[in-house]
């Protein structure tokens, strides 16, 4: 069912004005919800007592909001009483008024699937993410990290996408200079958005449509972006500010481009991979615990099919994610901190954070030899690049203190291949104790016993298997002894064997679930920024 939505520019502060408009439109229209994908407020450097009353009183609610609105981060700075009252609120504004956040993937209550990219590309951010969510600044990553949503109704940024104007008839005013980006086209070409939003002072463009090319991905169809980019509230020109469409989330793409419509007239960038399939976004905040218990529970006599990307625990198809455990982004895998990690940020003393990470390929795939085989060589390797990187970092801030353990279950009926990453003292690696635990915990459960062997890439490998990759850091970061465990379908194989040997060789014997290691999320937040500054100088993806 189609659900008629309404979106506005830039505000600039006069909110007044602008709400009494919208109130007396939604009265007439019975709009689902309201979008505002400029500046809400006014330029915080040119704010008067007059502008800051005004701020007040639309925070006391004494300005109505008639339906639900959602805000986007423009340009400029959020004032410091909406902040407070955000950080307090969970977002809320006032009644009926949302914050979108500067990085947002969300699901309205009609189906409509928003996706927002909030401020000015800022290149100085290169650490990453950006940080925090409220100032008006966003890094290539931030948008590289919105690719994996796979999908869009709505696209909603500030800056354009570069090369937007191309193959169109409709000239640009030359006042107009919107900033224009190339990871922004990125965010259209893969997620193909039905509508993209954004800003153009006091400018009003809308392009032609465009199309997509027909794939399996999309049926052989077309999927079809229409580009709009709303003027300013009160504009001199009186250009449109306001703009009303319906749309229905489960309506089919185009047989055949639409009339009038052009060919994509953007190129995805030349510096990332070619366009990833949707399901092969993966972006994982968890651990195999509550994935395997999910993935393999089900009724007597009931069956399902493979778990797809949306549903996945490690793909960011899935919208249950959590994108502020992402500490680095790679052109075939991904790296995030462990929710729930089985260290703490007293574990190793001189780190001062968890350290326990997972290496996480984008493709959807059970194992790693489940891959094409271009895909598979350029996977492993940048999967082994990423763990020799972090365990220069442990060289570099601890000396031969730390080694680590790296461990994988490659099993064809798990859903999503990972690997996790742990440090240990480096006394236990030299006194064979890693080895030992791992063996004799193997031999207490009658399993198959561990050979060292380095299966590589897993593509000879003929059975499932348990891998464990060990460093001691009197050698160079990339040299490793590697213990497999080969098992079938006679063994009855937990995925948590990797930590729960190590959680008792580390004497961590409380936190072997990672349920019963939970953090808040300010917690997470500043062990991710903690381990990102560490690595900051061994990041090859920056």
């Amino acid at each position: 069912m189609a659900s008629k939505i309404m979106v506005i520019g830039d505000v600039d502060g006069q909110f007044k004005a602008v709400f009494q408009k919208v109130n007396a439109l939604h009265a007439k229209n019975n709009f689902a919800f309201a979008l505002i994908v400029g500046n809400l407020f006014a330029s915080t450097e040119s704010s008067s007592d007059v502008t800051g009353r005004d701020v007040q009183s639309l925070i006391d609610g004494k300005i109505e909001v008639a339906l639900p609105t959602y805000f986007a981060l423009g340009g400029r700075a959020l004032p410091p009483a909406a902040v407070e009252k955000l950080q307090s609120s969970d977002d809320e504004l006032c009644h009926n008024l949302h914050f979108l956040g500067k990085r947002t993937t969300m699901k309205t209550s009609e189906g409509i699937r928003i996706v927002a990219l909030g401020g000015r590309i800022d290149p100085n951010i290169i650490a990453g993410q950006s940080k925090d969510k409220y100032p008006p600044f966003y890094g290539e990553s931030d948008a590289k990290t919105l690719r994996g949503a796979a999908t869009a109704d709505i696209l909603v940024t500030s800056d354009w996408p570069e090369g937007i104007q191309k193959r169109s008839k409709f000239d640009l005013d030359e006042d107009a200079s919107p900033s224009q980006q190339h990871c922004i086209a990125d965010l259209d070409i893969v997620l193909k958005p039905k509508y993209h939003f954004s800003t153009s002072g006091s400018i009003f463009w809308e392009r032609e449509p465009f199309f997509h090319n027909p794939s399996d991905d999309t049926e052989n169809l077309y999927p079809v972006t229409r580009f709009i980019s709303l003027a300013r509230f009160g504009n001199p020109k009186k250009q449109k500010w306001i703009y009303a469409f319906s749309i229905d989330p489960k309506a089919s793409n185009p047989v055949a481009p639409p009339p009038g419509s052009t060919a994509c007239p953007l190129v995805l960038s030349e510096k990332k991979r070619a366009a990833p399939e949707p399901r092969e976004q993966a972006l994982v905040y968890d651990d195999d615990n509550r994935g395997g218990r999910r993935w393999n529970k089900r009724r007597k006599g009931e069956s399902r099919g493979p778990v797809t990307a949306s549903e996945c625990f490690f793909c960011l198809a899935n919208e249950n994610v959590a994108t502020h455990l992402v500490t680095s982004i790679g052109d075939s895998s991904y790296v995030t901190t462990a929710r729930g990690p089985l260290s703490t940020s007293q574990t190793y003393p001189k780190l001062g954070f968890p350290c326990h990470i997972l290496i996480i390929p984008f493709s959807h795939q059970p194992t790693l030899a489940a891959m094409e085989e271009e895909e598979r060589r350029a996977t492993y390797d940048e999967m082994q690049k990423y763990r020799v990187a972090v365990n220069s970092m442990l060289n570099s801030t601890a000396g031969e203190e730390y080694g680590s353990v790296t461990w994988e279950v490659s099993k064809a009926s798990l859903p999503h291949t990972h690997w996790q990453y742990l440090p240990v003292p480096a006394d236990l690696i030299r006194r064979g104790l890693i080895e030992a635990a791992f063996k004799a915990l193997a031999e207490n459960l009658h399993w198959p016993a561990f050979s060292k062997a380095d299966v590589g890439d897993g593509i000879d490998e003929t059975s499932d298997f348990f891998r464990v990759l060990v460093w001691d850091p009197k050698n160079p970061p990339d040299q490793q002894t590697s213990l497999v465990l080969r098992f079938d379908d006679k063994i009855r194989f937990h995925n948590q064997f990797g930590r729960e040997v190590l959680a008792k060789l580390l004497r961590l014997d409380k936190r072997i679930d990672w349920k019963d290691c939970g953090q808040t999320q300010p917690q997470e937040e500043q062990d991710v920024e903690k381990f990102k500054e560490a690595f900051r100088a061994f990041d090859f993806a920056e």
